[in-house]
């Protein structure tokens, strides 16, 4: 990890790592010491001559042939410094394309406002671009058909998750229907810092980024691959009005017992607490059952629990006790929405 922040390769970042551990070597010692990785002398004399150009190693005087480590606190340091310097003069430089853009922006006319992206390569690739240029947050719809990229490889998603980036997604229920979206995937999104809710129904994809620009698909079909990125104007606002009018409405996302608060807090385990979840975003007990991988039983038992908890008959009153009564977050309006009776 230390490497890829300094920009040193695996290589180079192993050898110094196994320097360090040397009073000196010659390039002979320094391959014998690497003999596990296959590295042949002169392979180990090159890794320990880039050391030497990075600051991380130094001839010992009055036998040039031996390296020694240089002091990690000084040499990686610098190191550290150097990119720190690099770092800070690209946000300034950042700042100022931002400004001119924006001052371009001013000037635009209302058929510059959107921009078309054709081919699902580009798609995928202006898709990936707007999160890894996330600063604060992302909001999304996520609704059937995937057609450029899956939950599981937007690692764009995961990054700047990890740079401390808000997600906020909404996920239309049939997506856990149809098992596209998992309750486990859900758990790992929300337990890495993202905030998800489920809703009926989503109007559209979208991804919103930092309120300043935004990403939907060219057609509602899906038959033609493209999107188009809507930059600051009253259309953004107007989908990002549209998010946050979904949001207020959708069910929170139940994770185990921690997500449930008022009478009910320690009278469910998790399993009890991840049915209701499901049941309060709207899943039929058969499909709350195959996505907990259990038996439709089980599940049947676990709701009759809860209704019996509750003191109600419906699962459709049990929504309303869980919003009425505290149990879980609600929406904007204080209301949960109602459950399925039955499958």
């Amino acid at each position: 990890m230390l490497g890829d922040v300094l920009g040193l390769t695996p290589d180079e970042t192993l050898a110094y790592g196994e320097l360090i551990t040397m009073p000196s070597a010659t390039a002979a010692e320094f391959a014998a010491a690497l003999s596990a990785f296959g590295t042949s002398p002169g392979e180990a004399h090159l890794l320990l001559r880039r050391l030497e150009e990075y600051g991380l190693a130094a001839r010992i005087t009055g036998d040039e042939r031996r390296f020694a480590a240089a002091p990690p606190a000084i040499a990686l340091g610098a190191l550290l410094a150097r990119q720190q310097d690099e770092v800070r003069h690209a946000e300034i430089e950042l700042s100022r394309l931002d400004e001119a853009y924006r001052v371009a922006a001013a000037g635009r006319g209302p058929t510059d406002v959107v921009d078309v992206i054709h081919g699902e390569d580009a798609v995928r690739h202006r898709f990936e671009q707007v999160q890894l240029g996330a600063r604060e947050r992302v909001d999304a719809f996520v609704r059937p058909p995937v057609i450029v990229t899956t939950s599981q490889e937007n690692s764009a998603e995961n990054k700047a998750v990890a740079r401390g980036v808000l997600y906020r997604v909404v996920v239309e229920r049939s997506m856990l229907e149809s098992h596209d979206v998992t309750v486990d995937e859900a758990i790992e999104a929300t337990d890495a810092g993202e905030e998800v809710r489920f809703a009926d129904q989503v109007p559209l994809r979208l991804i919103v980024v930092d309120r300043r620009l935004a990403l939907m698909p060219l057609t509602s079909s899906g038959d033609v691959v493209g999107a188009l990125l809507v930059r600051e104007s009253t259309l953004l606002d107007a989908l990002i009005a549209l998010f946050e009018n979904v949001w207020d409405q959708a069910t929170p996302m139940l994770v185990g017992t921690s997500g449930l608060t008022g009478d009910v807090a320690g009278q469910v385990d998790d399993e009890d607490a991840q049915v209701l979840g499901l049941l309060l975003a709207g899943l039929t007990d058969q499909a709350v059952a195959k996505q907990l991988g259990t038996s439709l039983r089980t599940v049947q038992r676990r709701v009759r629990a809860l209704l019996d908890l509750a003191g109600v008959e419906t699962r459709m009153q049990l929504g309303w006790h869980a919003a009425n009564n505290g149990w879980v977050q609600a929406g904007v309006d204080g209301q949960l929405p109602p459950t399925p009776d039955s499958d």
